[in-house]
């Protein structure tokens, strides 16, 4: 039950963010998205960092000098995957009149929604792969590291489950409409940290890689996504400064809490 509650603390974030379309009438201002963008931005890095890839290499520690070895390849092919789904799925970023991946007649508002779908695989597999290390002893990983973790990554949700449902509104769709589609984003982090931990037993070995597979994919989202949407036209500096906070917020919690 604890493990299952952790998995779902994440997409909670998700449903409490897209829930704030009910009540909100007005979308919200730029400079408010870029900040909203940075700080998520800066909570996914932090978490990359400390929760995965200095896990990743502590249980490496036995490798002595090559430590390195298990975080960087999976650091790698995190990123390699993110890369692959970017191009094999159809999507829409925010802010963007462009659709990315294979050509299809998806709607804008469902584009939007499957790019958000997208990076939110990761964060499911990083919460999963986190709680799979409890459930085999490791002694790298403790329980408070766990939900820090799910709770990060919770807060940075909060804010994206509301910018993903605003434009769904904004293009005609009802309250609840909006509502369900930026619900619905989320729901692949429970169903990818479910599985993830489904496999706990036969993960052990590779728990590094796995870490630092969803440190590499996170980072991939941050770099190709959420920096460049929050430094977009004017005042670029609005993100840069939520950055800093979702990153510091997020560092505090895992080092006082972890």
């Amino acid at each position: 039950m604890m493990i299952f509650w952790g998995l779902m603390i994440p997409f909670i974030g998700t449903t409490l963010g897209a829930a704030c379309v009910l009540f909100m009438k007005k979308e919200l201002k730029r400079g408010v998205q870029k900040a909203l963008l940075g700080f998520a931005a800066g909570v996914m890095v932090a978490a990359s960092v400390w929760s995965l890839l200095i896990p990743a290499m502590d249980m490496s520690g036995r490798m002595g000098r090559f430590a390195f070895f298990p975080a960087a390849v999976g650091f790698l092919v995190g990123i390699g995957f993110l890369l692959f789904l970017d191009r094999a799925i159809p999507h829409m970023h925010i802010g963007s009149e462009e659709t990315e991946g294979p050509r299809c007649v998806l709607n804008r508002s469902t584009m939007l929604v499957m790019a958000v779908t997208i990076h939110n695989i990761p964060e499911g597999i990083s919460s999963g792969a986190v709680f799979a290390g409890l459930l085999t002893d490791n002694a790298d990983v403790t329980i408070a590291g766990a939900f820090t973790l799910a709770a990060g990554i919770a807060i940075q949700n909060l804010p994206e489950g509301f910018i993903v449902s605003l434009p769904v509104q904004n293009e005609g769709g009802s309250r609840g409409k909006a509502f369900l589609y930026g619900t619905l984003s989320g729901i692949v982090e429970p169903i990818a940290g479910g599985i993830t931990v489904l496999l706990a037993a036969y993960i052990t070995p590779v728990l590094p890689y796995l870490l630092a597979f969803a440190a590499g994919a996170m980072i991939y989202v941050v770099v190709e996504e959420l920096v460049p949407e929050s430094a977009e036209g004017g005042h670029s500096n609005i993100g840069t400064i939520g950055f800093a906070a979702g990153f510091v917020l997020m560092m505090i919690l895992d080092v006082a809490l972890g």
